[in-house]
């Protein structure tokens, strides 16, 4: 019997299904790599052999597209006209090449491939093009030539991600700048890799990497699979990027986006050939009803050779060390789970699910810990399917780690919907702790897609148009004080929960006080909130800096303990008529006093038997707060004979109204 099955006995009545998934898995992993060695890291070369390479003294191009009936490679080099020494020819398989020689194309060379099929005809950007910049005048996408004559060399060698805990700062280079404009790789790695170092962050996850026609589209809409955005700058301003990182520790994920693809077709895949299920489904399963964009047929071979090969492109080129799979709900359905609550374990396998897709991505897991180990693997999912992070020799789908998608709506839910007598430390713990004991999640408040147009980020929710005008230091007003201990204590109790990762959106550590609106038509093309202001935490005359300074200290407190996630959750106290939580991790006790009016002095609560030393206060003036508790004090238990044999003692402690408080303990 599986793993998972033992784990969770109200999975068994599902045995066959998840049986069923776990063995198609294996007899698609074994017929791909018969001729393979039976490893997946040898099938998964399709970027080695497709696309445009030097081989020798020659330059050779080649492509997958079996519905074409003839392809010319056209370009700078000979001013994009479709000539028959440029054709390329067929060979066995939907393959076509051609061999050119070394001294026509150079570094900079834009070029494209004209397809003809049966009917028509059109300029295609290569499937496997691994640069494709766009023309600043007439807006067209090419692909072109990369070919640096100095090419970048990584410094660090076998690098591995510290994930003990995982600390991911969620970013996009483009909008990471503080002037209104596209930023950089080299902008990133000179400005702001320095500031994510500071806050303690041990990984970053960088959306909007693969090459997408609209930059609106957050990367979501992607075009060219294989090429990095070129509008952030160079291949080799990524690497170096990534190289930096990693000699600063800290992991570099990517935000891949595999689930489905931009229906642009003379910068995408849309239309490569002439046909239209060329890598997509054929029918009304092609497009995805929600999102305007292709789905891809994971039942294809040269889907999953050209999925998987990805995979392992991103990981080799440019040293990334994992991925955060967007869009995991979309793949596993059939209705992608549009509409759909979940409610029990009979909504995970009831025939809707896509086996196809389901075997692709338990590939994809296998292939990139075969490729690297210590790989890191997210799943951005919000069904809550069982075994998705659980390994595949367990049974389940592969992941490291899934994406805690109901924390961050809860706490919407909580601002918007509750008063602040009415938020209940046994919900607030019961949200943040209900999860699968046998899976890892990435635990946050927010992400980006809490500080998008039309949403609010928590601080905004919290303060609203009062951080307009009462930000400065020495301001005292309520809505600000309130807004700042509350946004302080979320994202504390929301770290201290773990049980694998927490993540941070860039900015939000300090509070950013805007939402993200990419530039569009209906803002007048603006880049105004497709930026950082990170102006506001560097002065020393606003409040963003108490904030900063506060997330700084809580990641420093708990990056400091070897396996923090891993350590058992005690709950000390719960009191929902006094809104107080507290609960130890290891040797460190957290109390939250969740009461908007009440201050406790000597609050009694049992706790193991010692004495406690302040590490942290919410409340402290170097973060903002009143400055009510004495940090120097030493608690001890008070013992009573009752709870003796139990090795607990009453722990009293003042405890201000709206206050988080970080212990020590020693016995």
């Amino acid at each position: 019997m599986l793993e998972i099955l033992k784990n969770d006995p109200w999975l068994k009545p599902y045995a066959k299904a998840i049986e069923g998934r776990h063995q198609d898995a294996e007899r698609t992993l074994m017929r791909l790599t018969a001729e393979c060695g039976g490893r997946l890291t040898n099938f998964a070369n399709a970027y080695k052999y497709f696309g445009l390479h030097k081989e020798g003294n020659n330059w050779v191009i080649r492509e997958y597209a079996p519905g074409a009936d003839a392809i010319y490679l056209t370009g700078t080099f000979n001013d994009w006209r479709r000539e028959e020494r440029y054709a390329l020819k067929r060979q066995p398989d939907g393959n076509w090449e051609l061999t050119l020689p070394g001294d026509l194309l150079h570094d900079g060379d834009l070029f494209k491939l004209y397809v003809e099929w049966p009917g028509g005809g059109g300029e295609r950007i290569p499937a496997y093009a691994t640069r494709v910049v766009q023309d600043e005048n007439t807006k067209i996408f090419s692909a072109q030539v990369y070919d640096p004559e100095h090419p970048y060399e990584f410094k660090v060698k076998n690098f591995r991600p510290d994930t003990k805990p995982l600390l991911i700062y969620e970013c996009h280079i483009g909008m990471a700048q503080q002037e209104e404009k596209v930023g950089t790789y080299e902008e990133f790695r000179v400005n702001v890799l320095p500031r994510i170092a500071a806050d303690g962050y041990n990984a970053i996850q960088i959306m909007a990497i693969q090459e997408h026609p609209y930059y609106g589209s957050f990367g979501y809409h992607v075009s060219s699979f294989y090429a990095a955005s070129s509008r952030f700058g160079t291949p080799d301003d990524l690497k170096r990027l990534i190289d930096d990182a990693h000699g600063r520790g800290i992991a570099v994920i990517m935000d891949i986006v595999h689930s489905h693809a931009v229906k642009n077709e003379q910068e995408g895949l849309g239309l490569f050939d002439g046909t239209p299920y060329l890598y997509f489904h054929s029918g009304a399963r092609r497009e995805h009803p929600a999102w305007d964009s292709l789905l891809f047929d994971y039942g294809k071979d040269a889907v999953l050779h050209f999925l998987l090969s990805n995979c392992k492109f991103w990981l080799e080129e440019y040293h990334f060390d994992g991925f955060r799979f967007d869009g995991v709900t979309s793949m596993l359905y059939h209705d992608h789970g549009l509409g759909k609550a979940f409610g029990s374990y009979s909504d995970y396998y009831d025939g809707n699910q896509d086996t196809d897709a389901i075997t692709y991505l338990t590939l994809a897991n296998l292939l990139i810990h075969e490729v690297n180990p210590f790989a890191i693997t997210i799943a951005e999912e919000m069904s809550g399917m069982p075994g998705l992070a659980v390994s595949f020799h367990d049974g389940g789908i592969g992941f490291d780690y899934r994406l805690a998608m109901g924390i961050p709506d809860y706490w919407i839910k909580m601002i918007k919907e509750k008063k602040d007598e009415d938020w209940h430390p046994s919900s607030i713990w019961w949200e943040l702790t209900n999860r699968r004991d046998d899976e890892k999640t990435i635990s946050y408040c927010e992400s980006h897609d809490q500080a998008l147009v039309g949403d609010k980020t928590i601080i905004f929710r919290l303060i609203d148009k009062e951080m307009y005008w009462h930000m400065m230091t020495g301001d005292e007003d309520f809505t600000v004080s309130r807004g700042m201990a509350l946004h302080k204590m979320i994202r504390l109790v929301t770290l201290a929960t773990i049980n694998g990762g927490y993540l941070n959106f860039m900015g939000n550590e300090f509070g950013h006080p805007e939402w993200i609106d990419f530039p569009r038509e209906g803002n007048g093309w603006s880049h105004k909130y497709a930026r950082r202001q990170w102006d506001l935490v560097d002065r020393e005359d606003l409040k963003y800096k108490f904030l900063n300074r506060f997330d700084n200290e809580m990641i420093r407190v708990v990056s400091g303990v070897y396996n923090f996630q891993q350590l058992p959750l005690e709950e000390i106290w719960k009191k929902d008529n006094d809104q107080l939580l507290a609960f130890k991790r290891g040797d460190l006790l957290f109390v939250f006093n969740w009461n908007p009016v009440k201050s406790f002095e000597g609050y009694g609560m049992l706790a193991p038997e010692g004495n406690y030393t302040e590490l942290l206060d919410s409340d402290s003036k170097e973060f903002g707060g009143n400055g009510l508790i004495d940090s120097s004090v030493v608690h001890f238990t008070i013992e009573d004979p009752l709870f003796s044999p139990t090795g607990k003692g009453w722990l009293k402690l003042y405890l201000p109204a709206r206050t988080a408080l970080v212990l020590k303990y020693k016995p």
